[in-house]
């Protein structure tokens, strides 16, 4: 009896170790497991091949762009050449008046016929006319100008303004139609291919033309013109400085067309007569200012 009860115990207490024994292991099972995915810390996450792709194409620098391109700046538009009113015109006697009574009636217009002829005199005259800030019309010569043309070039580029005084210097009334034209068509021509644009004045020489010579230089886009005030430069016994301003002075009025030359002597006298007709209170007109359609020739 007591025996079996031995047994019993025995048998008992192999079952409690049993049992403890299965406790442990599950414990450590457990414990190795890993943890669900869910629940993984986001940096200890392993990427697949397919993740690892991706995590390199986002995480990788886009490529470098190349520079756009600057644009290339705008050029500067040239300055306009200023518009010129058109406020004066020429009577029939060849005197400028003012279209608008209120404007000043006290100008001159300046001219030179003749020329090109000496450099030295022509820069000495269009200084004298810079620094009186004057303007002036130069009628040129066709065979003069041909022989010169930097002369012609000077006159333009100083801001004077070149007129058309026939090819020859003769007598165009005396002319047979055809010479006539051909005399004033030359000079036109002349003088576009040197500086650009044909001159909008004509003067003939001598003063000598008549309604052929002006219907011709209307048609050739020039307003004709004599004079209303003679220097007398070309005169014998007025080849002195004084005597030419003296002459100027005798025959001054509003409006004054001056004739003069390009010669030694009024290139002396230009001074001292711009500044008299100054002190007389005198303007000097540009020529661009004088309204060719408006003009009575």
């Amino acid at each position: 009896m007591l025996r079996m009860r031995n047994i019993g115990w025995i048998a008992a207490g192999l079952l409690l170790v049993a049992a403890l024994a299965g406790c442990g292991s599950a414990g450590e099972g457990t414990d190795a497991s890993p943890p669900p995915a869910e629940s993984a810390a986001p940096d200890s996450v392993v990427p697949s091949e397919g993740d690892a792709e991706t995590e390199e194409t986002e995480t990788a620098q886009p490529p470098q762009s190349e520079p756009e391109a600057q644009p290339k700046p705008e050029p500067e538009p040239e300055a306009e050449t200023p518009t010129v009113e058109k406020d004066y015109y020429m009577d029939g006697s060849y005197i400028l008046r003012p279209k608008d009574e209120s404007d000043p009636k006290k100008v001159v217009l300046l001219t030179f016929d003749d020329g090109p002829k000496d450099e030295e005199t022509l820069t000495s005259m269009l200084d004298t006319l810079e620094r009186h800030r004057a303007k002036a019309i130069f009628f040129l010569n066709g065979y003069r100008a041909e022989k010169k043309p930097e002369l012609v070039k000077l006159i333009h580029e100083r801001g004077q303004t070149i007129g058309n005084h026939s090819w020859d210097h003769i007598d165009l009334k005396k002319e047979p139609q055809e010479s006539m034209e051909k005399q004033i068509d030359d000079v036109q021509a002349l003088v576009r291919d040197i500086v650009g644009q044909a001159p909008t004045f004509f003067r003939p020489p001598f003063g000598s033309g008549g309604d052929a010579v002006k219907k011709k230089a209307k048609d050739a886009g020039m307003l004709y013109m004599t004079w209303s005030n003679g220097s007398r430069d070309w005169e014998k016994g007025y080849d002195e400085p004084r005597k030419v301003i003296d002459s100027v002075l005798e025959q001054l009025h509003p409006g004054s067309n001056i004739l003069m030359h390009e010669l030694a002597w009024t290139d002396e006298a230009l001074d001292e007569l711009l500044t008299e007709l100054e002190e007389r209170e005198y303007g000097f007109l540009d020529p661009e200012r004088i309204d060719p359609d408006y003009s009575k020739n």
